[in-house]
């Protein structure tokens, strides 16, 4: 339905031979399947199970998820079609990050990988806990409007974060159903999305589908308990990647960061030569790695994997630009 619609009214995605890698246009706003399949089945176990509200999650809190990420929607609906400039682009998201926060959600305590937790509210800087909130849901929000550049890559690793959520959830010391129901709903409507945008892509996720994502991943993670290292072992790869443009956009080639290249990781591995499924599988599973390991993982040991992670980027990165190279100079010799 929502395809149809997209292209009834003209919102689709054009080739540009360069960042844009498809050959047709794609219709956009593929994330109002996932909203609405996520928001009407978060409802729909309110209604008809005893699960939602939870002691972990309030009605306040539900509602704000629900309006927030309509706020998003409706954004990216609006930069889908009128093309907005990258400061307009931000109004929606931070509307939205607002809203979450008024209505209760934010991340109060770290658990420290020294033992015991730290209390943000506790600390001399009184606005801490709630920096930390913002900055944390911004980042990862936009961590995946970033990594939406293969078919079914943001879909796909928002599946697996979510499952991993969820499985977190399931845990003895950590049980919450309440919780653990809408991961494993996001789950599902990304599933039921990713099938359509797997390659070759028949939809796209859209400005709005692909922020969703990362704001409704970056909310779980608060919700189930600040597992804030929990989901950047999930999504360390697309985070440093992202960390990895900022720095070099910035500070080495000092442009804007909204001037968009085609210099991702998911990029590169394509210009070695790996296939689009490729290089979205070989994304999966190192995002299944890191992420599966959270679950068996303390604190400390979370750390020690981000530590690692950090390490496999930055070998990975070296690796993808010496294969680069080598290609591009024995093409030029032949």
């Amino acid at each position: 339905m929502v395809k149809r619609f997209a292209l009834a009214r003209g919102i689709v995605d054009y080739p540009d031979g360069g960042r844009k890698i498809h050959t047709e246009p794609k219709p956009l706003l593929g994330g109002w399947a996932i909203y609405l399949s996520f928001t009407i089945l978060m409802f729909v176990g309110l209604i008809f199970t005893d699960i939602l509200p939870g002691k972990d999650l309030n009605l306040t809190v539900l509602t704000g998820i629900a309006v927030a990420g309509l706020i998003i929607m409706l954004g990216g609906w609006l930069d889908d079609y009128f093309k907005l400039k990258p400061a307009q682009q931000l109004v929606a998201p931070l509307i939205a990050i607002g809203l979450v926060m008024v209505s209760g959600l934010g991340v109060k305590v770290i658990t420290s990988p020294f033992g015991g937790v730290i209390n943000l509210n506790d600390v001399m800087w009184p606005g801490l806990a709630g920096a930390v909130t913002f900055f944390w849901l911004l980042g990862i929000t936009y961590t995946t409007k970033l990594l939406d550049g293969l078919d079914g890559l943001a879909s796909g690793i928002g599946v697996i974060g979510a499952l991993v959520i969820f499985g977190l959830t399931q845990v003895t010391p950590f049980y919450q159903p309440s919780v653990g129901l809408l991961a494993i709903i996001l789950a599902g409507s990304l599933l039921g999305f990713w099938v359509w945008n797997w390659h070759p892509a028949r939809v796209f996720l859209g400005e709005g589908g692909s922020l969703l994502i990362g704001f409704m991943l970056g909310v779980l993670a608060i919700i189930s308990g600040s597992k804030i290292a929990t989901t950047l072992l999930v999504m360390g790869i697309p985070v440093l990647d992202v960390a990895w443009i900022i720095i070099r956009r910035v500070f080495w080639e000092k442009h804007s960061l909204a001037q968009a290249d085609r210099r991702h990781l998911h990029h590169r591995l394509l210009d070695i030569g790996l296939s689009h499924r490729q290089a979205v599988g070989f994304l999966y599973a190192l995002t299944a790695v890191f992420g599966i390991s959270a679950l068996f993982l303390g604190s400390r040991g979370k750390l020690v994997a981000l530590g690692i992670l950090v390490l496999v980027m930055a070998f990975l990165a070296g690796l993808l630009v010496w294969v680069y190279k080598y290609k591009k100079n024995r093409d030029a010799a032949s």
